[in-house]
């Protein structure tokens, strides 16, 4: 006689938080923090794609590279210290260094997901190892465990994704794979002009390899600011990268020796590639059961929520990446700490603002933004209420140098009152330097409010207050 299979019965908590990623464990913590009954599943490492294969080691690949630079540019030289070699084809100046750097950088990483993990049990949360799948409305399953909850939030981010279309698109990596490179490649080609691209192409040309990149159309972040996607253009070019524009991989293939030809539209060959890195976009991490919900999917396939991340099922939320909507590590945080505080601290109101986020692109040189582009303010605002001021300088510190980079700078202002609805800047310390005023442009500064505020001499930053 067949018997009916056993259903365990759940496991039951105020609140459920599938996936282990920065916001996930923000909004975790700070449910717990509020006395709530809370647990945490995750599949893999804490700290999701930013801690691991993202924002943090990305920065520490970029302040190797700064530093390369600082040798190879002869920037070292020029303020007169003894450099014994800048580096060369066959010795380039980042190939020692890798491995070093390498080694260190996952120690740390290693060490934040112990960090992770220790403030979740701090805070008392309860982290399940696994994975999770849903089997129904605010109810998932982790192996044969089953747990439910009256609120659940979906914060399962998303992955790199490979070209579909392109036949031996697999013979390439994504970001991901950047991160476990052992040695520096000694010539890549790396494809997609976005903020990944873009900063991958920037580091490992600083670190001497012989990078090709490949871009669809004219210039690189086309849906920043003109200003700033025109200059970087530039620069990447200055910087000795060979820049592909217009250009589409149609196949890659693989020599008897391990190495790659990446053939384009263009009628060209790329040869003796030892690592091609596809940025050409992300795809949530859905496949988690949803079906088994009324949670539905927008077009792009992300999971759709309204301002106040709730979802189309009631008592299941999402934030992050799944949701397919300002794609960074910060925006996920805050979303998921305001989540908590509607949820469990009685703050009915509390939601993140999208309408201003700042963000930065470790570049070279490095870029910070924040509001409305100056395309974007004429399309909402009418051309003839919009009022730009910028300025392009060369920054002290190359007072010396042989070789230089501009500094360039944008406010995007409407109205009368010449409110700054975007502030827009490229060139060395602007990702410091964004962090203040994206807090004035946030609260709403006008022009004259940054005229009034006394400039701080000699800096780069004093240009955003005394631009006429």
């Amino acid at each position: 006689m067949n018997m009916p299979p056993i259903i365990p019965s759940a496991i039951k908590f105020d609140y459920l938080v599938v996936g282990g990623g920065s916001g996930g464990i923000a909004s975790a913590n700070r449910a717990g923090q509020y006395g709530a009954k809370v647990a945490l599943i995750e599949n893999g490492k804490l700290g999701g794609t930013c801690v691991n294969v993202g924002c943090v080691p990305k920065k520490i690949m970029f302040n190797t590279a700064s530093h390369a630079e600082s040798i190879d540019h002869g920037y070292l030289t020029d303020y007169g210290f003894n450099v014994l070699s800048k580096g060369d084809a066959s010795q380039p100046i980042g190939k020692a260094a890798w491995p070093v750097v390498k080694q260190k950088r996952d120690a740390y990483i290693s060490k934040l997901n112990g960090i992770y993990e220790k403030g979740l049990d701090k805070n008392k949360v309860c982290l399940i190892e696994g994975e999770a799948r849903f089997i129904g409305e605010r109810k998932v399953k982790v192996g044969d465990a089953v747990y439910t909850a009256d609120h659940v939030t979906i914060a399962t981010g998303g992955r790199p994704i490979f070209p579909s279309n392109v036949p031996g698109a697999d013979l390439g990596i994504t970001s991901d794979g950047f991160f476990e490179l052992e040695a520096l490649p000694r010539r890549t080609v790396v494809v997609g002009a976005g903020y990944i691209g873009v900063e991958l192409a920037g580091i490992l040309n600083a670190l001497g390899s012989s990078v090709s990149f490949l871009i669809r159309k004219e210039n690189v972040l086309r849906t920043f600011d003109s200003m700033i996607s025109v200059s970087l253009t530039s620069e990447i070019v200055s910087a000795g990268i060979d820049l592909q524009k217009s250009t589409n991989v149609t196949s890659v293939s693989k020599s008897d020796k391990g190495l790659l030809t990446v053939s384009t539209d263009r009628g060209g060959n790329i040869s003796d590639v030892d690592c091609l890195i596809w940025a050409v976009g992300r795809s949530p991490n859905v496949d988690i059961g949803l079906a088994e919900t009324s949670v539905k999917l927008n077009p792009r396939g992300s999971i759709e929520v309204d301002e106040f991340q709730n979802t189309s099922c009631r008592g299941v939320y999402a934030l992050g990446d799944v949701c397919g909507r300002a794609l960074l590590t910060p925006v996920a945080v805050k979303a998921g700490r305001k989540l908590s505080d509607r949820l469990f601290d009685a703050q009915s109101a509390a939601r993140l603002d999208y309408s201003v986020i700042p963000t930065v692109v470790f570049s070279h040189p490095p870029i910070g933004t924040v509001g409305l582009t100056e395309e974007e303010a004429k399309a909402k605002y009418g051309t003839g209420n919009v009022k730009i001021y910028q300025s392009q300088f060369g920054n002290l510190y190359y007072a010396i140098t042989s070789k230089s980079q501009s500094t360039r700078m944008k406010l995007v202002c409407v109205g009368e009152e010449e409110r700054v609805v975007g502030l827009h800047m490229m060139g060395l310390g602007c990702d410091e330097m964004l962090q203040g005023f994206a807090v004035a442009v946030t609260m709403g500064a006008t022009k004259a409010d940054f005229d009034n505020t006394l400039a701080i001499h000699p800096t780069g930053a004093e240009e955003l207050v005394t631009m006429r």
